[in-house]
């Protein structure tokens, strides 16, 4: 049987239980919110232990199922028998941090009722008591934003996973059909020799290894290529560290058929090299 990698994301209300399943999403777990207990076993029997290609899930669980106190050990205990060990991540807040936290959504706490909100908030608490103590990570939010919160799950949940690295996306485009909207760092090549302006090359692409020949040759290109990998080379693991797992980079030229197209082949090229990897997409070179 493959082993499977099972956290269960539980804690208290307003604690920043769905911002820590994204951040495990972003690390390629496979993440659903608000699971009954009770079904958690007939969920991985489903979705990960019938031959399925899923390795790591994340389960998002706490007092919106009005069963969970009661049904939470017995499922473990049943997940513990198919081989599936169950990592739990217990998050908690001050009660300053979290009256301030509903305060500000103003959404109602799930065991407020009539009440005040502070009650609720430490009602909560107490209920949640053995499942703290037993739990592998506590991680107080209260002093945290979301992207502290991020970093915080990336540094103890990559420990033992495979290494997920920023990954680059390679845009060509050209300028006269708009620039791409979902550009990180967008660059503008057309201060480099055009291959429109040559007969035999005008009717070809930046696929071709004629019109990569003639752009590449030029020591502007040679330069440019250069030095702007080092910069991508600088900021990778910078973003990195800031929880990025994407970075989209676009190459413009007038028309997306030629300069740009080249220089995004070869920057795939350089980086794969590298052991970088990177996607490559030319927008406008069919146009």
């Amino acid at each position: 049987m493959k082993r499977v990698r099972l956290v269960v994301v539980t804690g208290l209300s307003g604690s920043g239980k769905s911002s820590a399943l994204r951040a495990l999403e972003d690390l390629g777990f496979f993440c659903v919110d608000n699971l009954p207990a009770r079904l958690l076993v007939r969920f991985l029997e489903l979705s990960v232990l019938a031959g399925g290609e899923i390795q790591k899930v994340a389960v998002g669980m706490d007092l919106r199922e009005p069963h969970f106190l009661e049904d939470y050990r017995q499922a473990f205990q049943e997940a513990e028998r198919l081989g599936i060990r169950t990592e739990v991540l217990y998050l908690e807040a001050t009660d300053d941090a979290l009256v301030r936290r509903f305060s500000e959504t103003r959404r109602r706490h799930p065991l407020a009722g009539e009440g005040a909100l502070l009650d609720g908030i430490r009602r909560e608490r107490a209920l949640f008591e053995e499942i703290k103590g037993a739990a592998d990570r506590v991680i107080d939010t209260s002093g945290m934003t979301v992207h502290d919160l991020k970093k915080a799950i990336w540094s103890y949940f990559r420990a033992g996973a495979e290494d997920r690295t920023l990954r680059v996306n390679l845009v060509s485009f050209g300028y006269r059909y708009g620039i791409p909207h979902e550009a990180d760092l967008l660059v503008d090549v057309r201060f480099l020799p055009n291959p429109y302006f040559v007969p035999e090359l005008k009717g070809r692409t930046g696929r071709e290894a004629e019109v990569q020949a003639y752009v590449l040759e030029s020591e502007p290109a040679r330069e440019f290529l250069a030095r702007f990998l080092d910069l991508v080379g600088y900021l990778i693991p910078l973003y990195e560290q800031e929880g990025k797992t994407s970075l989209t980079v676009a190459v413009g030229c007038t028309g997306g058929k030629h300069r740009s197209v080249t220089l995004v082949e070869e920057m795939a090229r350089r980086l794969g090299a590298q052991g970088r990897e990177a996607r490559v997409f030319h927008r406008d070179v069919d146009r």
